[in-house]
């Protein structure tokens, strides 16, 4: 079965459905109709570079150039989660890149050695692909949950120092809010995975049956994906949850605010 293309023109068009959040944006006065027609823009032109790159990447099919490769996704992804969330990258950017590089690595090995049996596990083909796939859910999830934890800590600081003052570690006095952190990062995952398939197909098995995959192989790669993506997503989040707290509260517990700026104000 043949994908039909499509062209330049008909892109075009199709692109001009995003006129109409913009008109409702700009009606309620949102502040957001300028941010979306930005967003959009670079998405299009972000991605037709990736288009790019993607062929030379795969018709070079190079063991250096993917992990060369992989290796900047995941520092780009580490500068973008700091920004995010406000922390100073000179005192994170290590600990959050080793946690990303670690998480991604053993899922990887995992699905393409384990469940593929890919001969070679470096082949363009599957690894940039299901790589940028659990980038992009690593720095989603990994954003609402890290800010979730440090605005909660902030906001309930008497609560956290009270733990604190009766004896609690630190260690214990953060888990109340590394609890929420996960709570808050994982919900919409958990419910989007019960729906999946009943109300909503991804974007993935979609795109596989458009493109002449048979059903019964989309769905089973999309089970696996949506399977990555959480497993990679939790143990990037519980890791930097638990370890970026070495680096952002001293030995009492305390913001090291004025200690190398390791946490930005928050407003």
């Amino acid at each position: 079965m043949q994908t039909l293309e499509i062209s330049i023109i008909n892109l075009v068009v199709g692109l001009m459905l995003v006129f109409i959040p913009a008109a409702i944006l700009y009606h309620y006065k949102t502040g957001l109709t300028k941010a979306l027609f930005i967003s959009t823009t670079r998405m299009v032109v972000q991605l037709f570079l990736v288009g790019i790159y993607l062929k030379y990447l795969f018709e070079w099919d190079n063991l250096w150039v993917n992990i060369i490769w992989l290796l900047t996704m995941i520092a780009v992804c580490s500068m973008d989660l700091l920004k995010r969330i406000k922390i100073s990258a000179k005192v994170l950017f290590l600990p959050v890149y080793a946690v990303i590089l670690f998480s991604v690595t053993v899922i990887l090995i995992y699905f393409l050695k384990g469940v593929l049996n890919l001969e070679n596990m470096f082949e363009s083909r599957y690894f940039i692909p299901i790589c940028g796939i659990m980038l992009g859910n690593v720095l989603s999830s990994n954003v609402i949950g890290l800010n979730a934890f440090y605005d909660r800590i902030v906001r309930d600081q008497q609560f956290y120092n009270f733990l604190l003052c009766n004896g609690a570690t630190i260690e214990e006095a953060t888990r109340p809010f590394i609890r929420e952190a996960l709570i808050k990062s994982f919900n919409p995952t958990i419910a989007n995975m019960a729906v999946t398939g009943l109300i909503a197909l991804p974007g993935i098995l979609t795109g596989q049956i458009i493109g002449g995959s048979a059903p019964d192989v989309a769905i089973r790669y999309q089970i696996m994906i949506m399977v990555i993506i959480v497993s990679t997503s939790m143990i990037a989040l519980l890791l930097n949850l638990t370890w970026s707290s070495r680096f952002t509260l001293d030995s009492l517990g305390r913001f090291c605010k004025n200690s190398g700026n390791c946490f930005a104000e928050k407003k």
